[in-house]
């Protein structure tokens, strides 16, 4: 173990910071259900922003995002189209406004707006509260995983294990230290509600800047010294239908069982399955996690559309700094690293393996400091939202709808505490960070995306339709791991797909359409474009004044143009660490264009309502 008592110090201060943090706010957070869970509505679009980004910043994710650099090089710069990183970018230009302006605290109390309160609102209702719930949970679990396996590395089990009572098999000992350093994210989110969140991720945010600029620096200096072997793809962002240029054999062997192991080498079809998806998971609006809880807590519209364009700006360029930081350290001095687990080679310890080996005393403890940020940010974000999902949605709703301030702000301790001890079960059966990671973005995002996809642009779909294309998709997912093992969870995205469209348009087309009250005023709210005619008709009738939404080439403009800008920000920092100077300018260059015309045709287009 290398940390110093100055390394152990730094980190001492974070974490109290934190405790700090979530004491000051509780009393601004128990002063009603939006103060604890949207913080009022009056947090700034910019520290809102901050904190989306901080909570994607997350350390599994990282773990991940380093993994595939150090194995794929530039190519991997696509492979977060899993999740899809794009979905930004959709949020930024339509789908934010569209969202903020149903004036609701939860993505499941929205589809009331949408569908009602009839009978198949409600069936609606509950699938998506179910759905979000057990999305939060593997979000955490996620996190949960990546944390252990994490500090696992500085703080070696045989320095505990004499000051732990009870005997821990060495398989879950990263779940036990998942659990110690949980209690801190758990405290202040659970006190502070989102108002907490959102000051204890801008502190987090700038720790993680502050060790990204750090390990960045130091892999650029190593590199001056130290020629990068790599395969001759490694350096290329461009691919064809396989992955034949990039041959480790002779460099790094082990690192070809990977690439099998992870199912890309066919990375054409990979790509574009993943592309495919990534649209249709766009499309549907985000997924009922923090990021959603972060749109919904801003004060307008216009500011949910800046917050999400704002989130990677901020993020992806640190991010990447870093995470190409870790990289090539990893590929100068891969021989210095441990990455044996279990008698095999766990490539997901590149991390914390390299700076457990390269990071300098001193320096160390601000880096673990702002990685334990990084899973703070993620933990408490999820849990926040999962929590306004059980108080608003289903204790609210169905158990005590007129509880008062202090009933409502002890359910929100208690199912926080609950949800966390839930997800620690959930994280303990998980494989690794991979494993979940692709069941999440692939088969569970494989069941939500039909039903959100219908519910914004077709007039006709219904809450009956909503419910039983989630259904439809819901139990597939959930069984599909165990039926196809071994089977990358992205290629049965497509029967996922065709089984929750037939759910969808069955459960639509054999019952009665949504009441058109409901949906005139749904359309009047929201104003979306999309297959509305008849309604839109109705609209226009009752008040000639109404102006339909007519910018769908314009959004899928600015779309195309926040897709490019995103994909040169995130090569930039991989560029400059390499030092390669054309890539560098034309990155740069792309992404500046990018960003004038956007000022013009999407900036200064924004509603104010």
């Amino acid at each position: 173990m290398k940390l110093t008592l100055f390394d152990l110090g730094v980190i001492f201060i974070y974490l109290a910071s934190t405790v700090l943090i979530g004491l000051v706010l509780k009393k601004t957070a128990q002063k009603s259900k939006e103060s604890y869970l949207l913080g009022g509505n009056k947090l700034p679009w910019y520290l809102l922003g901050l904190s989306n980004a901080s909570g994607m910043f997350d350390i599994s994710g990282t773990m991940w995002m380093v993994t595939l650099l150090f194995v794929y090089g530039l190519k991997s710069i696509w492979i977060p189209w899993l999740w899809p990183v794009f979905n930004q970018i959709f949020l930024m230009v339509f789908l934010s406004i569209w969202l903020r302006r149903s004036n609701v605290t939860t993505g499941a109390e929205w589809i009331n707006t949408r569908f009602g309160t009839f009978t198949d609102s409600k069936l609606s209702h509950g699938v998506v509260v179910i759905f979000a719930l057990i999305l939060c949970l593997g979000y955490l679990a996620y996190g949960f995983v990546g944390l252990g396996k994490f500090v696992m590395i500085f703080i070696p089990w045989e320095v505990v294990s004499p000051y732990v009572p009870f005997n821990i098999p060495m398989e879950y000992i990263p779940h036990f230290y998942g659990l110690l350093f949980t209690l801190f994210a758990v405290f202040y989110s659970v006190l502070g509600g989102m108002a907490s969140i959102v000051w204890a991720d801008v502190l987090q945010y700038l720790i993680m800047t502050v060790s990204a600029i750090l390990i960045g620096v130091l892999a650029m200096k190593s590199l001056s010294s130290h020629e990068l072997l790599v395969p001759e793809g490694w350096r290329t962002p461009f691919f064809g239908a396989t992955l034949d240029d990039l041959d480790w054999k002779g460099i790094i062997d082990n690192v070809n069982d990977k690439i099998a192991s992870d199912g890309y080498s066919l990375f054409g079809i990979f790509f574009t399955m993943m592309l495919i998806k990534g649209l249709l998971v766009s499309f549907a609006g985000p997924a009922p996690t923090y990021d959603m809880q972060k749109i919904l807590s801003t004060k307008s519209p216009k500011d949910a559309a800046k917050m999400s364009g704002f989130v990677s700006v901020v993020l992806l360029p640190v991010r990447y700094f870093m995470i190409a930081g870790f990289a090539i350290l990893a590929l100068l001095y891969f021989d210095q690293l441990n990455l044996m687990v279990g008698g095999k080679v766990d490539f997901e310890q590149i991390l914390p393996s390299a700076i457990s080996e390269f990071v300098p005393v001193g320096f160390m403890g601000l880096l673990l400091a702002g990685l334990l940020a990084a899973f703070n940010s993620t933990f408490a974000g999820t849990l926040n939202a999962a929590q306004a999902y059980v108080v608003n949605d289903i204790y609210l709703r169905y158990i005590k709808p007129k509880a008062s301030n202090t009933q409502i702000k002890n359910v929100n301790y208690l199912t926080g505490i609950f949800i966390v001890i839930i997800s620690i079960i959930f994280g303990i059966f998980a494989q690794s960070v991979n494993s979940l990671l692709q069941w999440i973005v692939s088969a569970l995002y494989g069941s939500y995306v039909v039903s959100n996809v219908l519910k914004w642009y077709w007039w006709r779909f219904n809450g009956y339709g909503y419910f039983w294309g989630m259904v439809a998709g819901l139990i597939p997912a959930l069984i599909f791991p165990y039926v196809f093992a071994g089977t990358l969870d992205l290629y049965y995205f497509p029967w996922l797909l065709i089984i929750s469209t037939v759910g969808a348009l069955l459960g639509t087309l054999l019952t009665k359409p949504t009441d058109e009250t409901v949906l005139t005023e749904f359309y009047k709210t929201v104003n979306p474009w999309g297959f509305w005619g008849p309604i839109r008709r109705k609209v226009g009738a009752e008040n000639p004044d109404f102006r339909p939404n007519k910018n769908i080439g314009a959004d899928m403009f600015n779309v195309l143009l926040g897709v490019v800008a995103q994909t040169a920000i995130t090569a930039l920092p991989i560029y400059i660490v390499l030092k390669q100077t054309m890539p560098i300018c034309i990155s740069l260059l792309v992404a500046l264009v990018c960003a004038v015309i956007l000022k013009r045709t999407w900036w200064d287009k924004l509603p104010e309502r």
